[in-house]
C-alpha cells in the first residue's frame, strides 16, 4: 500500500502543475510523463530487470522498494491524466474570493483545490488501491529474471498465481483471489460512499 500514497501525490503534484504551466510547455510534459503508462507493463518490467541486474548488491535487488519505485513511475502518468481532467471542473470564483481574502498558494490548493477534485482523487486513490493488489506482471518477469528475492516481493496476486501453479494448491489461490475480490468489493464501496453528494439519502 505504499505506491497508494506515493503514486497519488506525485500524480497530484504533475497534474497541478501541469494545470498551471503554459498549454504548449503542459502538452509536452504530459506527453512525457504519460509516455510509461503507454508501454507493455512486461517491457518495463524487463527495462527495470536490467537496470537491477546492474549489482545484486543494492537494496533495490532484495527488497519490495524496487516494485514500488517501478509501480510509481509507470502508472503516476495515467493518475496525472484522469487528475488534469478534474482540475479545470472548479469553478474561478474560489480562487479569486481567496486571492482578495490573501490566501496563500498552499492554503488555495488546501482549501479550494483539493475539496473540488474530492471525488476525482477519491477515484484516483481507490483505482492505485485495486491496481497496487493486483501486481503480478512485473514481479514475475523480475523474480524470474533472477533480479529480485523473491520472498522480499510477494504480492497478492503473484502469491495466488504461485500457489495454484508452481504448488498445484488451487484451494489456497482460490481464497487469496477471493479475499482479493472482497478487498476490491469494500474500496468500491467506500468510493461510493465518500463520493456520494451531501443531498443523496
Amino acid at each position: 500500500m505504499v505506491v497508494v500514497p506515493l503514486q497519488t501525490g506525485l500524480a497530484l503534484a504533475l497534474a497541478v502543475l501541469l494545470n498551471t504551466a503554459s498549454s504548449r510547455r503542459s502538452a509536452c510534459f504530459r506527453s512525457l510523463f504519460f509516455t510509461p503508462v503507454v508501454f507493455p507493463m512486461t517491457l518495463v518490467a524487463v527495462i527495470w530487470r536490467l537496470i537491477l541486474a546492474r549489482s545484486n548488491q543494492g537494496l533495490l535487488n532484495s527488497a519490495l522498494a524496487s516494485i514500488i519505485v517501478l509501480s510509481v513511475w509507470q502508472g503516476a502518468g495515467f493518475q496525472m491524466v484522469i487528475l488534469l481532467a478534474g482540475l479545470p471542473q472548479i469553478p474561478g470564483e474560489p480562487y479569486e474570493a481567496s486571492e482578495l481574502d490573501g490566501a496563500t498558494p498552499w492554503q488555495q490548493f488546501r482549501h479550494v483545490t483539493l475539496p473540488g477534485i474530492r471525488g476525482t482523487l477519491v477515484f484516483v486513490v481507490m483505482l492505485t488501491s485495486v491496481l497496487s493488489f493486483r501486481v503480478f506482471d512485473q514481479v514475475y518477469v523480475l523474480i524470474k529474471g533472477g533480479g529480485l528475492d523473491e520472498d522480499a516481493t510477494r504480492t497478492v496476486m503473484y502469491q495466488a498465481a504461485t500457489t495454484a501453479f508452481d504448488q498445484n494448491n488451487i484451494g489456497q489461490a482460490s481464497a487469496i483471489t477471493v479475499v482479493f475480490f472482497l478487498i476490491v468489493v469494500a474500496l468500491s464501496l467506500i468510493q461510493r460512499r465518500v463520493v456520494r453528494p451531501d443531498n443523496e439519502d
